[in-house]
């Protein structure tokens, strides 16, 4: 199959990202995103089931995607592979969402920051055991001693706003009450996630609705067959972003919680 045939089949984390096919044979896909500069993915290697998954992680987050080639061989392939890609949409959005302070200590806080640890960029909670003493407080036990230096620094460059406390141990980080505008911040940025995560359920269902359609066109399916593999679609695209409602609306009340 040739390789302007590959499609992007989810932006998992970050569905704002954009790919652009290569321009010539053999070429590269060129992904972009909103929160980071564009970077490529060669797709000349090929896997026994002809699909590749990426995780990039920058300040602005940790996000993933799948490059698989184009070829369905039945409406209900499809709509396993729909419920499939929009499934782990939403459990990304739930990841991220956990990540959003609320003005009470937990460990999933700290589930976005990058330690520099040997020059690789290391996740903080494979390298330490993250405790919760108290509700406001959090307890960082690096595996390493010497990374205390290299965890603090991570801590204090993220976005997450707090102070981590060395004490040549472990790392305390106490847990600010959040004001009133900090919390309508808060509520902003679970609105937005919830927006991106809805809008990747939709680009999956445009793609499979466009799959179907092809199928259709090619007479390898019938009209009533195209017809309950569309209605299907919706159905999928319903459920999934009902449950991101749900789960952003949950996400919100924790964070208006005082």
């Amino acid at each position: 199959m040739k390789l302007s045939s590959f499609a992007i089949l989810a932006a998992v984390t970050a569905p704002s990202c954009s790919a652009f096919a290569p321009q010539t044979p053999g070429g590269a896909f060129i992904i972009t995103h909103p929160t980071t500069s564009s970077f490529s993915v060669d797709q000349n290697s090929k896997s026994d089931n002809n699909k590749h998954d990426y995780y990039y992680y920058n300040s602005g987050g940790f996000f993933s995607f799948s490059l698989r080639m184009a070829a369905y061989e039945s409406i209900e392939e499809i709509e396993m592979d729909a419920e499939e890609r929009m499934s782990k949409s939403v459990s990304s959005v739930d990841t991220t969402l956990a990540t959003i302070r609320t003005g009470r200590a937990n460990a999933s806080m700290l589930d976005r920051v990058q330690v520099i640890y040997y020059g690789a960029s290391t996740a903080l909670n494979q390298m330490a055991a993250i405790s919760v003493p108290n509700s406001q407080q959090l307890q960082i036990q690096p595996y390493d001693k010497t990374a205390l230096v290299d965890i603090e620094k991570a801590i204090i460059e993220s976005d997450l706003g707090l102070t981590p406390n060395n004490d040549g141990d472990v790392i305390r980080i106490n847990i600010p009450s959040l004001t009133e505008d900090r919390r309508k911040e808060m509520l902003k940025q679970c609105k937005a996630l919830g927006e991106d995560g809805k809008v990747a359920i939709r680009n999956v269902r445009r793609d499979c609705v466009d799959s179907v359609k092809k199928m259709e066109k090619a007479s390898t399916v019938s009209e009533d067959q195209s017809k309950d593999g569309l209605d299907a679609m919706q159905k999928l695209t319903d459920q999934y972003i009902k449950e991101i409602e749900s789960n952003v609306a949950k996400k919100e009340k924790e964070v208006m919680t005082v």
